[in-house]
């Protein structure tokens, strides 16, 4: 019994003690939340501790521009409440874009010249014409993938070096010695581009086009909108690679009829013809140097 005893007053002795530390921690907590005020915070305040920072700014300038809970209306809740905000301004209000968007404009063009390139040039035509080529020989993959795109974008710039020439001469260099605005510019490097392109569609994308677009065309090619002549030039280049593609199949086609017919005639009927006729195809092409008669005719169709 004096043994439980003495056990009960020992647990009761640490309780009491336990308690009275757990008073004395809430006390210290309660009295460090009561010292400590609001206190602002800046941009530099790393630097005035001296550990070293490179951040702009000085202590005595605030990262919001209004106090926080001192908007009265909601157009001053529409606005950010920061001070280091970015922004984009004309230079002076003069109507020229400064360097900063500049730049952003051009990375964007970057980003979309390839599209322009297949979708307002020769590219379109070329690279087709140079696939249907590469199927009628039935030779899979020779030339590559590569080397057609390759091929089609070299004979590209051959087919539109005088467009480039006056859209340099025209719009670029007379908007670098700021001599026109920038609007004027891009009407001028636009033009170039509309009479390349309007000879190769034809009228009758133009006035199907044109109706969608609910607009009478009196035929002239100042009363084609770009929306309107654009999407007429690329369903026109279409229309004339698959009609060269068709004209560049015929003869390959005759080849397979008389391979296939012979070897009918023979009993050799499970023997492919593609097998037999694609060296006849290839010698048939040296002989009449295709590549030739193809590529050249192909850029003259722009001429």
């Amino acid at each position: 019994m004096h043994y439980r005893m003495t056990s009960y007053m020992k647990k009761m002795k640490n309780k009491k003690y336990f308690n009275i530390i757990v008073k004395i921690c809430l006390l210290f907590m309660v009295g460090i939340l009561y010292i400590c005020t609001a206190k602002p915070v800046y941009a530099t305040e790393i630097e005035d501790a001296g550990l070293g920072s490179n951040l702009t700014g000085t202590s005595d300038e605030q990262t919001y521009i209004r106090e926080p809970g001192s908007d009265e209306d909601a157009e001053d809740l529409k606005e950010l409440n920061i001070a280091n905000t970015v922004t984009v301004t004309y230079d002076n209000g003069n109507g020229e874009i400064n360097g900063a968007l500049r730049i952003l404009i051009t990375l964007t063009l970057i980003a979309i010249a390839p599209m322009l390139i297949i979708l307002l040039t020769s590219f379109t035509r070329i690279v087709i014409v140079l696939h249907f080529t590469r199927n009628a020989l039935n030779t899979q993959t020779a030339p590559p993938n590569q080397v057609i795109i390759g091929l089609a974008l070299f004979l590209t710039f051959f087919i539109m070096h005088p467009t480039i020439d006056a859209i340099r001469s025209q719009a670029i260099e007379p908007f670098d010695r700021g001599e026109i605005e920038q609007q004027v510019a891009l009407e001028r490097a636009m033009q170039p581009i509309r009479e390349f392109m309007y000879p190769q569609t034809q009228m009758k994308d133009v006035t199907m086009f044109m109706s969608i677009y609910g607009t009478e065309w009196s035929g002239e090619l100042e009363d084609i909108p770009n929306v309107v002549l654009i999407p007429s030039f690329i369903v026109s280049e279409l229309r004339t690679a698959f009609i060269i593609g068709f004209l560049i199949y015929v003869p390959f086609i005759v080849i397979d009829m008389v391979v296939a017919s012979t070897l009918m005639s023979m009993g050799m009927m499970m023997l492919p013809p593609t097998t037999i006729s694609m060296p006849f195809k290839i010698l048939l092409f040296v002989l009449a140097d295709g590549w030739n008669l193809v590529i050249g005719n192909l850029v003259r169709t722009f001429y």
